[in-house]
């Protein structure tokens, strides 16, 4: 089996409760739980074509906001990460998270009094970087930066601003390369990688999944899209317009496992 054969993709069923999700920054508005699950399913397939090994977890209406599974935990070569998730309605998520990780690699986890949320952590090679915000906390970093400093990986810490994750405003395209919201972050923590601005009519657009051969990118947005494919790398749009109302993106809605 190829390298892209072998990686698995961990998901997480729509909560029929998932218009309680928990909301930072935006205005609660009604969510089509039918049609997120469709889109999910899209999603799902998406990775599938991509040659991932999709392993989907199911929910409950106690888990509203369990279909953002990266949340709840951060995946490297050498160990996986449990987080504590900020918001504590969430930590009844962790258990079935930390029983599908521990199938592929050593898991650790973070304590009290620590917080961080996976989308507030971006890993760009051996650099990781951890997003300060309202759902990750100075605690939570420094036990991460426990954790992998001795597997070689350098940990900065960045403030987050107007948006709830790291990952709201900026994700990896390639290794050497990431798509930014300048707005969103402080740049010059990134020195060293060349930064691709979103649209400045998209500037939620920022969050992008990078796997094996292609970038996935909510169709919401078509210009930053159009930016990305200008690098010579292929885009596939997905639809995430239920989840984008909980304050989710595509990013969010899996756990990738390379080289399983």
């Amino acid at each position: 089996m190829t390298a892209m054969q072998k990686s698995v993709a961990i998901t997480r069923a729509v909560s029929p409760a998932l218009a309680a999700c928990e909301l930072t920054h935006l205005q609660r508005v009604a969510i089509d739980v039918d049609l997120a699950r469709a889109q999910h399913r899209a999603y799902e397939e998406a990775l599938i074509e991509a040659g991932y090994l999709v392993e989907r977890l199911d929910t409950s209406l106690e888990m509203p906001d369990s279909v953002f599974v990266e949340d709840i935990a951060v995946v490297f070569d050498e160990l996986a990460i449990l987080t504590r998730p900020g918001a504590e309605s969430r930590r009844c998520e962790t258990a079935a998270v930390a029983e599908a990780v521990a199938a592929y690699r050593p898991v650790h986890a973070i304590h009290p009094p620590g917080t961080v949320d996976g989308g507030d952590v971006l890993v760009a090679g051996r650099r990781v970087f951890i997003g300060r915000s309202s759902r990750t906390n100075e605690a939570a970093a420094r036990q991460m930066r426990q954790l992998l400093e001795p597997f070689g990986y350098t940990v900065t810490e960045t403030v987050v601003r107007s948006c709830l994750h790291l990952k709201s405003a900026v994700t990896v395209l390639n290794n050497e390369t990431l798509l930014v919201n300048r707005a969103w972050i402080d740049p010059e923590v990134f020195e060293g990688f060349r930064l691709v601005e979103v649209d400045s009519s998209e500037p939620s657009a920022a969050n992008a999944l990078c796997l094996h051969d292609r970038i996935v990118l909510s169709s919401a947005y078509p210009r930053t899209a159009e930016r990305i494919a200008r690098l010579g790398l292929r885009v596939r749009a997905v639809d995430a317009s239920e989840v984008a109302k909980a304050e989710g993106a595509v990013t969010c809605c899996s756990l990738i496992v390379a080289g399983c």
